[in-house]
């Protein structure tokens, strides 16, 4: 696929928190004309109305009818039943409970239809989250996984702490449904050891 030949290009993104996905995924949609889609944003989106509701995460079965109706919007805004929650997904009481509601099998399997219809209405598109090229876009045409130093992470992230940050790795690598992992044909970056725009331009080469 030519980067000239943007639109219906479809890149995977997938890297543990504080790994630099939604930097490279907003780059590398406005380099190439096509929109992006934070699938984490989906997750907390389902977090978010869980606490909302009172709903308790460990119950499976009402967390799942939650994830069932929600009608969420993912853009430069996020909304959930017409509410922008923009800002309050990325509070700590949602990030603590993020993991657990996205370790919900039939949660997963409601959300990742959700984000492969996305792709098709949109001709594809940046998709960025922790099994987009293992599960959702197995045939994506770049599959680009992210990592950096845990201390680099948890600097990024110095609003949920080290702890915290090191706690939804390790809840996200272990869960039993859809775990973060290397996917097969993933091209590995430190976004550490590069600047946003050197890694642009590395993918822009292989795209």
């Amino acid at each position: 696929m030519s980067a000239g030949g943007a639109p219906g290009v479809v890149v995977a993104i997938d890297g543990p928190a504080g790994s630099g996905k939604s930097t490279l995924s907003r780059a590398l949609a406005a380099r190439l004309g096509v929109q992006r889609l934070d699938t984490g944003a989906m997750y907390r989106s389902v977090a978010w109305a869980v606490l909302q509701r009172g709903v308790d995460p460990a119950d499976a079965g009402a967390v799942t009818d939650v994830a069932r109706h929600l009608v969420i919007d993912v853009g430069d805004r996020v909304t959930a039943d017409g509410t922008d929650i923009t800002e309050a997904i990325r509070g700590p009481e949602v990030s603590a409970t993020v993991s657990a509601v996205a370790a919900n099998p039939t949660v997963r399997a409601i959300m990742v239809e959700r984000q492969r219809q996305w792709v098709r209405t949109h001709g594809g598109g940046v998709v960025e989250g922790r099994d987009i090229a293992s599960v959702v876009l197995p045939d994506a045409d770049l599959k680009l996984y992210l990592d950096a130093s845990p201390e680099v992470r948890a600097a990024r992230r110095a609003e949920e702490g080290a702890e915290a940050v090191a706690r939804r790795d390790r809840l996200d690598s272990t869960r039993s449904a859809s775990p973060l992992g290397l996917a097969e044909g993933a091209r590995v970056i430190d976004t550490g050891a590069h600047s946003v725009e050197e890694i642009v331009e590395q993918v822009m080469a292989w795209l």
